[in-house]
């Protein structure tokens, strides 16, 4: 099994620098306005749209990972590249203790790479677990914490 994601771009061809620096691979297929990245490591196809300036609304999209040694070589990944934003570690989001790695998409789409350490009771509601996403470079607008 792997997930299937499409999102809407404004830009293909600046979505796919982008993608490109944070996998490693070039597209599978491209044209100027569709991309299709076929990736093993993460199991994961993603495509990409022109849509004249509609952008696909998500929270935040995240690739979990096994360890605290894969958060380490994603790190330096996206240091290399110049797009890791934001690490969070021993952080207790979502009922559970986690490292996390944040970026963000040219279309201001939030990623994080993450990996948990320890699952938490689950108690009051989502919001009193500090979970926020990061708004992205230089962006003047605060975190958005989960609800």
């Amino acid at each position: 099994m792997r997930p299937h994601i499409s999102l809407d771009v404004r830009n293909v061809l600046a979505s796919v620098e982008f993608y490109q620096k944070v996998f490693g691979v070039v597209p599978q297929k491209q044209t100027t306005d569709y991309a299709k990245f076929d990736l093993m490591e993460p199991s994961l196809n993603l495509s990409l749209l022109s849509t004249s300036g509609r952008v696909s609304v998500v929270n935040h999209l995240g690739i979990e990972v096994k360890s605290a040694d894969d958060i380490a070589r994603w790190k330096q990944q996206l240091v290399e590249q110049g797009i890791l934003e934001k690490i969070e570690e021993g952080i207790e989001c979502c009922f559970a203790r986690q490292d996390k790695l944040w970026f963000t998409d040219p279309d201001g789409n939030p990623w994080e790479v993450f990996t948990v350490h320890e699952q938490l009771a689950v108690t009051g509601t989502l919001k009193n677990t500090g979970c926020c996403v990061p708004k992205g470079k230089g962006a003047s607008e605060p975190a958005t914490c989960m609800a």
